[in-house]
C-alpha cells in the first residue's frame, strides 16, 4: 500500500482495496476467565501496514463497527478488534466478580493485544511480515473511548481527590476518541457517581496526540452538563489537538456502530461518511507526518456550502 494519497473528485483518499477479515483469533490471557477473542481486518495488498486497535462501546463486540473498520482496512490499516467482557456475546452474570473491574480489564486487554502482535502475525498467515509495529493507533467509541483515553494518559480520580495509576501505553502513537465521556466530579450525574465510579476521570495527563469527535445533540444521563461534556477530552487535555463537532449528531454519530443497527437514533449516511474520512485522514497524518491527508480532508469537510460539522485545532 503506497503512503501517498490520490485526489479523486471531492475526496482525498487512496483507492480502496478488498478487505480480508478473520474472527475469532483467540489470545490466552491468564486470570481473564475466557480467552481474549479478536477480529482482524486488513487490506488484501500492501506491506508495512499501520495498526489500529479498536475498542467497542458497552455491550458491543468485535463484530461491530463495520462502517469504520471496513473503511479503514480498505484504505491501508490493519484493524484489530477485541471483544471485551462487557459484551452481550459473553453475557456475564450480574454477580460476576469481574464486573466492577471491567473498565480496567478492557485496558489490560488492549495491552495484551500489543504484547501478542507476533503471535497474531503467526496465527494469520496472510499478515506475516506485513505489520508496521512502529505505527500504532488506538480508537474507541463511548465506553471504548474511555478505554482508549486511559491508554493515551487520562487518569481516574481517587476518592481522596488524587490521580489514580497511570495506565497509558507508549507503544500507542495516536488516538481517536468517538463520543468520549467528559470530566468527572461535579459534572457527573448522581446515577454516574453511584454506579460508574470509573467515570470520575481527569484528562489533564492525556498527552498522546488525539482526535476527538463529538455530536452537538449527544445528551447523556451520565452528566449534568449537555453535549459539550463530550468535548472535554479535547478542551481539557494537552494531547488532543483536533476536535470535530458534528451538527445534529447523537451518541452513535449517524450510525458508526453498524449498518442499520437498531441502537442508532440519528441514522445519517453522510455523517458516517464524514467520520470515516476524517478519522482515516487524522491517523494518516498522525502516523505519517509528511502526509497531508488531514489538512486536505478537514478543509474539504468545512468548505461545503452547508457543512455538517466544524473542526477546531490547537
Amino acid at each position: 500500500m503506497e503512503n501517498t494519497i490520490n485526489i479523486s473528485g471531492d475526496t482525498y483518499l487512496s483507492s480502496p482495496v478488498p478487505v480480508s477479515s478473520i474472527s475469532p483469533v483467540s489470545l490466552s490471557v491468564p486470570g481473564r476467565g475466557v480467552p481474549l477473542q479478536v477480529r482482524i481486518s486488513a487490506p488484501a495488498t500492501g506491506y508495512k501496514l499501520p495498526i489500529i486497535l479498536f475498542a467497542h462501546g458497552f455491550g458491543n463486540s468485535s463484530d461491530g463497527y463495520a462502517p469504520l473498520v471496513n473503511f479503514w482496512a480498505a484504505h491501508g490499516f490493519v484493524v484489530i478488534q477485541p471483544t471485551f467482557l462487557d459484551s452481550r456475546k459473553l453475557n456475564l452474570r450480574e454477580d460476576d466478580p469481574r464486573k466492577p473491574l471491567i473498565w480496567q480489564m478492557r485496558i489490560e486487554d488492549m495491552k495484551h493485544i500489543l504484547d501478542q502482535l507476533d503471535f497474531i502475525e503467526d496465527a494469520v498467515s496472510w499478515l506475516k511480515g506485513r505489520l508496521d509495529t512502529s505505527r500504532i493507533a488506538a480508537c474507541g467509541h463511548s465506553f471504548g473511548a474511555q478505554t482508549v483515553g486511559m491508554l493515551l494518559g487520562s487518569r481516574m480520580i481517587d476518592a481522596d481527590g488524587s490521580l489514580g495509576e497511570d495506565l497509558s501505553d507508549p507503544r500507542i502513537n495516536a488516538g481517536i476518541l468517538l463520543a468520549a465521556g467528559g470530566r468527572g466530579g461535579e459534572a457527573l450525574s448522581p446515577f454516574a457517581k453511584e454506579h460508574l465510579p470509573y467515570l470520575n476521570q481527569s484528562y489533564s495527563e492525556m498527552t498522546t496526540p488525539a482526535l476527538v469527535v463529538a455530536g452537538d445533540q449527544d445528551y447523556s444521563p451520565l452528566t449534568v452538563l449537555g453535549p459539550e461534556w463530550f468535548t472535554d477530552a479535547y478542551t481539557l487535555s494537552p494531547g488532543a489537538n483536533q476536535l470535530v463537532t458534528l451538527f445534529g449528531a447523537e451518541h452513535m454519530l449517524g450510525g458508526i456502530s453498524g449498518y442499520l443497527v437498531t441502537e442508532t437514533t440519528d441514522e445519517n449516511p453522510e455523517r458516517v461518511a464524514a467520520v470515516q474520512r476524517l478519522t482515516w485522514a487524522y491517523l494518516r497524518t498522525a502516523l505519517y507526518p509528511e502526509d497531508a491527508a488531514w489538512a486536505a480532508i478537514s478543509a474539504d469537510f468545512i468548505s461545503k456550502a452547508n457543512p455538517i460539522g466544524k473542526v477546531e485545532s490547537k
